[in-house]
């Protein structure tokens, strides 16, 4: 059996209507612009939004997590093997969940984020943002002019978002990067001066990963308060992992993958406590352990 072409199909109504116009970082919505990016739109209003990770192909998995509750999906390039097509057939499938459809690219080049965005994806998250060229590529291949440089070809967000997606796309966009290293840390206060960045995520494990400090370390939790500070002194918001949802000043936050939702619910279905990933709460889990 042959597969149904992703890049066609009726397309479907905005998911809400709403009013926003961002050149800048931290803008508040300015009136005549339609607002279907719901988690956006929520972020921006100074509420918290949670997405879960996906690490799967598969649409089925895909839908059930988007119409769990969740604000958005995370939905895992850097370290899967899923590939834009497995994406866009994912993202299609499920047109019209309340979950928006976020991408973390493995990189902020041309090529990844014109794919990310073309296949439908609302939100791009670039991981390891050490300086400020890179923060720029992540907002300059995000938008179209005259806020970046995207390229308008073919796809299917003209089925997903509208046929007028070209007049609201930079509206809607969400550009989130990911400071992970102590150079990132050091640079910090230029890469958050970098204009059209929505979201600076404060990441966990990789800080560790590359300063050899785990949290709780005196070192360690000094980066995370540089974060936390020129973050919110530049008017962007700030995300973390869904284990820091009461540390102070983050909004933004990642939640498990499918296989740790699965071992959760499965254990809440036969009337077991759930085991924690972790043994200290608000300690996030370590990538890569099989416990996240």
């Amino acid at each position: 059996m042959t597969r149904q072409p992703v890049f066609f199909g009726a397309a479907i109504a905005a998911l809400c209507g709403a009013c926003m116009l961002i050149a800048q970082q931290g803008q508040a919505p300015a009136a005549g612009h339609k607002m279907y990016n719901t988690a956006k739109q929520k972020l921006l209003a100074g509420k918290k939004i949670f997405g879960a990770t996906v690490m799967s192909p598969d649409p089925n998995i895909y839908c059930a997590m988007a119409n769990s509750g969740y604000d958005f999906m995370w939905i895992e390039m850097q370290h899967s093997p899923m590939t834009f097509e497995d994406i866009a057939h994912m993202i299609y499938a499920c047109r019209g969940s309340s979950a928006m459809p976020f991408v973390r690219v493995p990189d902020a080049t041309e090529s990844d984020i014109q794919k990310a965005t073309d296949i439908g994806a609302i939100g791009v998250i670039v991981p390891t943002v050490d300086t400020v060229e890179k923060a720029e590529n992540a907002v300059k291949w995000s938008r179209y002019p005259p806020q970046g440089r995207r390229s308008q070809g073919s796809g299917q967000y003209g089925q997903l978002w509208g046929s007028d997606y070209r007049q609201t796309a930079n509206e809607n966009m969400f550009v989130g990067i990911m400071i992970e290293t102590p150079i990132g840390v050091e640079n910090a206060e230029k890469i958050a001066s970098v204009p059209g960045i929505d979201m600076i995520f404060a990441a966990s494990t990789d800080l560790g990963n590359f300063s050899g400090h785990k949290q709780g370390d005196p070192e360690y939790e000094a980066m995370v308060k540089r974060i936390h500070d020129v973050t919110l002194a530049h008017g962007i918001k700030l995300g973390g992992p869904q284990a820091w949802k009461d540390r102070p000043g983050f909004t933004f936050f990642q939640a498990p993958s499918e296989t740790a939702l699965i071992r959760l619910g499965a254990q809440v279905n036969l009337g077991l406590t759930p085991t924690p990933a972790t043994p200290r709460p608000g300690v996030a889990p370590t990538e890569g352990t099989g416990k996240e």
